[in-house]
């Protein structure tokens, strides 16, 4: 990497915060490592790091509260950590705004895999070439239409019904998907492959959160499930 990513890292254990501070650095990254979740907003305000790292039970302020105040003030990338693979904690903690969950004990290489996954999801927010058929229109500046919904493919920008629609980039991959091909069911398992850059399988959780988020914003509607096979944008 030509410049350090900056990762913010808040943790409440001294052993894990300090082994993985020491790990990340190791691999190239800048690391600012805080003890609770206070403290943790403060040093995203002062340093605007690249990505977040998250444990959810800190003190001070959790870190599921601590991803809704960023998410209010930035679209950084957040990765959750968890104790426990617990619903309940994933789901809270994709509900607030976070990309992504990894559940502790880590490898120290799993962590990396999965921040350097998002890292170039952020850093290059195409979900493939954008494409029409008779379901949905595009124009030659890449501009797709669905109804009141539209998408510029180049600007990566949404309007709906002509106001614009502030999606984090994850959310805007996951959209770019869908419009790619409109009425085309995607499975949970192609989506996490596309959006998540998962080659490995994933928790489909992470999907089924997302398509929630995106939904409250474009249209209930507009993305159908089909039980048993997927999701599939309505033209």
């Amino acid at each position: 990497m030509a410049e350090q990513t900056h990762v913010l890292f808040v943790e409440d254990d001294d052993v894990i915060r300090e082994a993985t501070q020491l790990a990340l650095e190791r691999d190239g990254f800048a690391v600012t490592a805080m003890p609770d979740g206070l403290s943790g907003l403060e040093a995203f305000r002062a340093n605007r790091p690249d990505i977040a790292l998250l444990d959810v039970m800190v003190p001070g302020l959790d870190g599921v509260s601590l991803c809704r105040r960023i998410r209010d003030e930035s679209t950084v990338p957040v990765i959750m950590l968890s104790a426990r693979a617990d619903s309940i904690d994933v789901v809270l903690g994709l509900e607030a705004g976070a990309d992504d969950y990894v559940t502790k004990p880590f490898d120290g290489a799993v962590l990396v895999a999965r921040i350097r996954a998002v890292l170039r999801r952020f850093g290059h927010a195409s979900g493939g070439d954008a494409r029409a058929d008779d379901d949905g229109s595009a124009g030659t500046d890449g501009v797709l239409t669905f109804g009141e919904l539209v998408v510029d493919t180049e600007g990566m920008e949404v309007r709906k019904a002509g106001d614009q629609v502030a999606l984090t980039p994850t959310e805007m991959r996951l959209l770019l998907e869908f419009s790619s091909a409109p009425g085309t069911v995607l499975s949970r398992d192609k989506l996490l492959e596309r959006v998540w850059d998962y080659g490995w399988g994933g928790d489909t959780r992470v999907v089924d959160v997302h398509v929630q988020r995106l939904r409250a914003k474009i249209g209930q509607d507009r993305i159908e499930t089909v039980r048993g096979f997927g999701y599939k944008l309505k033209a």
